[in-house]
């Protein structure tokens, strides 16, 4: 049996509401999630990253504050997640830290994604080697970048005789289409969790709408639903992958213009564009008599979200991955935890087929914990 490995992943997603991290062993092909903790993330450092992502003017020295910021409130998390679990940085062999994404624009002229959160900071104040960049190398390759989830959703889940499809909903949904005798497929649907959770603060001064109370309250406006679904980004045929930069409040408002409507049927139409868009790509992929829908991230608490899910893929299985054993909070803070351990032993870590890379490479950028230089 090969030695046992331990990995720290962080994650903070497109929702900016805090910091995941997760503690995971690595022993032959097992995967063990030993601890987790969810840091919350700052008001104001949530704001002013929240400015770039829409768009608004900023300046280098923002730029360079931010990254500084972010890079101590990561060790702020692997700190605190040590301190929880009894763990020590020694018995560490890296942390994987994705970064906060402010701007992706893997098409055009000059694709480029831009993550923030010094990894120096965090490996000099916890002693760690960090691995981080973790995107860039596959846009170098030609490959949009994301998403980088599906080569270890790949590797947890098991498919037989019919579809497995993982879909986390963060801030922007994606999916990873698993099936029984074909290669992996996984892109970016559009919308998650970031229109509603905009919307919902904006008018209840609540962060997100808790189990989707607030958006049974309003009904649903087709005229609405319609308009916003004839975005080219849904008709896209996959490579494809999106952000906050796209789908945002001042999308949303540009469509509002013609749909006047009270806040609740907003917020209601939000949920079902989420819905559709997700399920609208699902189904094509039903393979088997018993294809399976597991659900990930924020959005699986949103129980109105969670229905509309069933109700458009009644012949599925729609369950959250905390069925299936894994805890679908920390799914992508072990996915980084589990690049990290790709890239320590230099094997590859993305699929082509997903991004549109060249080739398969080893993704992330190492940053020694302790570089010693004889002088």
């Amino acid at each position: 049996m090969a030695e046992r490995e331990l990995y720290i992943g962080i994650m903070s997603g497109t929702s900016m509401d805090g910091v995941d991290t997760a503690l995971v062993a690595f022993t032959d092909h097992h995967i063990e999630l030993l601890a987790h903790r969810f840091l919350p993330m700052p008001e104001k450092l949530k704001q002013r990253l929240l400015n770039i992502c829409l768009g608004q003017a900023t300046h280098l020295q923002e730029i360079g504050q931010l990254d500084h910021q972010l890079g101590h409130l990561y060790a702020d998390a692997v700190e605190q997640l040590l301190a929880q679990s009894g763990y020590h940085a020694a018995q560490i062999t890296a942390i994987g830290n994705h970064g906060q994404t402010v701007f992706h624009q893997p098409d055009g002229e000059s694709p480029f994604t831009l993550q923030l959160g010094d990894a120096n900071i965090l490996a000099a104040r916890t002693g760690i080697t960090t691995i981080a960049d973790f995107r860039r190398k596959d846009m170098a390759l030609g490959g949009q970048g994301a998403p980088l989830v599906p080569a270890f959703h790949r590797t947890i889940f098991n498919v037989t005789d019919s579809t497995v499809v993982v879909l986390n909903i963060g801030g922007i949904a994606n999916i990873s289409v698993l099936f029984p005798d074909k290669t992996v497929l996984g892109y970016d649907t559009g919308p998650g969790n970031a229109l509603m959770d905009s919307w919902c603060q904006r008018h209840t001064q609540q962060s997100y709408d808790a189990n989707g109370e607030w958006g049974r309250q309003g009904n649903l406006n087709a005229s609405l639903l319609q308009a916003l679904k004839q975005d080219p980004y849904f008709l896209r045929p996959a490579p494809k992958s999106t952000g906050r930069e796209y789908f945002n409040l001042p999308w949303l408002e540009a469509h509002l213009v013609n749909h006047p409507l009270s806040a609740p049927d907003v917020q209601r139409t939000l949920c079902e564009l989420t819905a559709q868009t997700i399920t609208d790509e699902v189904c094509r992929y039903a393979q088997g008599p018993t294809p399976k829908l597991f659900v990930c991230g924020g959005g699986a608490q949103n129980d109105l979200l969670m229905d509309c899910l069933q109700a458009h893929l009644p012949t599925w299985q729609v369950a959250s991955t905390d069925s299936k054993g894994v805890n679908g909070d920390y799914m992508e803070a072990m996915a980084f935890a589990w690049l990290a351990q790709r890239r320590v032993h230099g094997l590859p870590s993305n699929l082509p087929e997903v991004t549109g890379a060249k080739q398969l490479a080893s993704l992330g950028v190492i940053y020694p914990a302790d570089e010693r230089v004889n002088r």
